[in-house]
């Protein structure tokens, strides 16, 4: 390989990446199994459930969809949604006993008291109208969207809770209502209107504590995330403040702050951004610390260890698809980040000998190939290969052509347009002038 003058400066931790003697001598994470305990216990609420109920759906292992299932079961009979009950305990089908069993007792005595509950809130809600009293219909409505909520009506839950939005006195009062409707929305997957509630929070900015910007960006980040837009998500991830802490676990925990901004910067940022925004950001330096693979494989890419890199890539794979947010990302953000991988290996260099770019990138010549035609065909790498020696050659543009040429078409462009001038002004002078004939 010939280094390009510019470009040579990463050079050298390129040239190494291949060579196993200098590589970094430590750990590769093991892709082991998610340890659902462990990873349960950082959420609280409906999207604990959804979370453990997605990974029974989703992980293929009989003991694992047990433990999920088992883990849920426990969760829903502590709060009041009898209806996911039925559908875990026919998920669950018998296979874990009589203890896992439908328990129609628990069933009728909650949908008693919930029809109780809901009767008191009505009369209470009616009293408040009559009286016109705004506050208290504010926390009517309000109690209405906890009560459906709590047990599983979601749409009903968002319309009580966008209902308080016309008796809302205060910006405090409207921040709570969008936090309502964000959440909500987030649970029925309805991301359109997450975005619009987090906008309408964000423009009562005296009103807004740290921590509520702090959750307001981790929504925003899902919202960006749902839409495909990773560059703009990472860049809500990365805003998020170290105030967010445990808060939020009805959404989303710290540890995933710091895998989807991590990863959708990875995927779409260039090494600057990587470097100023990722790796120097202080604040998001915490949340990496609560996920080592992630702030390994940042500091491999950055680095230019690309093997080490995609390897952290691929044993944390397995886990990333049990995850309810990012599992329809995965495929997507690893061939982005595969891909700038390979441009960022190529863009110092004349010439690449692709034996040792494949040994770097831990595959064989014939895969790697098809990869690079890929990237070339599609415009990402300026190159042309020689598949019998096996180099990738760089297209440079020849800056001095390129120069003469754009002034050369400059000039024919001048003499064009003083041609066609001269041509109007000796019309003119000559008073040959074509009128629009008037109609009568």
């Amino acid at each position: 390989m010939e280094p390009d003058e510019d470009l040579g400066q990463i050079a050298d931790e390129i040239y190494a990446n291949g060579d196993e003697t200098s590589q970094r001598h430590r750990p590769i994470i093991s892709g082991e199994q998610l340890d659902i305990e462990l990873y349960a216990a950082l959420y609280s609420g409906r999207t604990k459930i959804m979370r453990l109920l997605f990974i029974a759906d989703r992980c293929g292992n009989a003991s694992m969809q047990l433990e999920a299932l088992r883990m849920a079961y426990d969760e829903i009979k502590k709060g009041e949604n009898t209806q996911l009950f039925r559908e875990v305990v026919q998920k669950i089908d018998g296979r874990l006993g009589p203890n896992y069993g439908p328990d129609p007792a628990w069933s009728d005595a909650v949908d008693r008291r919930a029809e109780l509950r809901k009767e008191k809130l009505e009369n209470e809600l009616n009293a408040y109208r009559t009286n016109l009293i705004k506050e208290s219909i504010r926390m009517g409505y309000n109690d209405f969207g906890d009560f459906y909520y709590a047990h599983g009506q979601l749409g009903e839950a968002f319309k009580n809770y966008v209902r308080t939005r016309d008796y809302c006195t205060t910006a405090k009062h409207i921040i709570h209502m969008c936090l309502n409707a964000i959440l909500v929305s987030i649970e029925m997957g309805q991301f359109t209107h997450v975005a619009s509630y987090v906008s309408k929070a964000e423009q009562s900015q005296d009103a807004l504590e740290s921590l509520t910007v702090a959750k307001l960006r981790c929504a925003a980040g899902l919202a960006n995330l749902e839409a495909k837009k990773y560059k703009l998500a990472a860049r809500k991830f990365l805003e998020v403040g170290p105030e967010l802490g445990n808060n939020y676990t009805e959404v989303i925990a710290p540890q995933d702050v710091a895998t989807y901004g991590g990863l959708c910067a990875l995927a779409s940022f260039d090494r600057a951004e990587l470097k100023s925004k990722v790796i120097d950001n202080i604040n998001f330096r915490n949340f990496l610390e609560l996920v080592p693979e992630i702030r390994e494989l940042i500091h491999d890419f950055y680095t230019s260890h690309y093997a080490t890199c995609l390897e952290y890539l691929g044993n944390l794979k397995a886990n990333l698809l049990l995850d309810i947010h990012l599992h329809d990302h995965v495929e997507t953000l690893y061939d982005q980040i595969r891909n700038k991988a390979l441009i960022q290996y190529t863009h110092p260099f004349v010439s690449v000998d692709l034996n040792m770019m494949a040994n770097a990138f831990k595959t064989s010549v014939a895969g790697l190939e098809k990869e690079l035609e890929a990237l070339i065909t599609d415009n990402q790498i300026q190159a042309r290969i020689d598949s019998h020696n096996k180099i990738l050659y760089a297209r440079h543009a020849d800056q001095r052509n390129a120069t003469f040429q754009k002034v050369l078409q400059t000039g024919r462009e001048f003499d064009r347009d003083v041609r066609s001038m001269l041509l109007r002004a000796n019309l003119l002078k000559h008073d040959h002038i074509l009128r629009a004939s008037r109609k009568h």
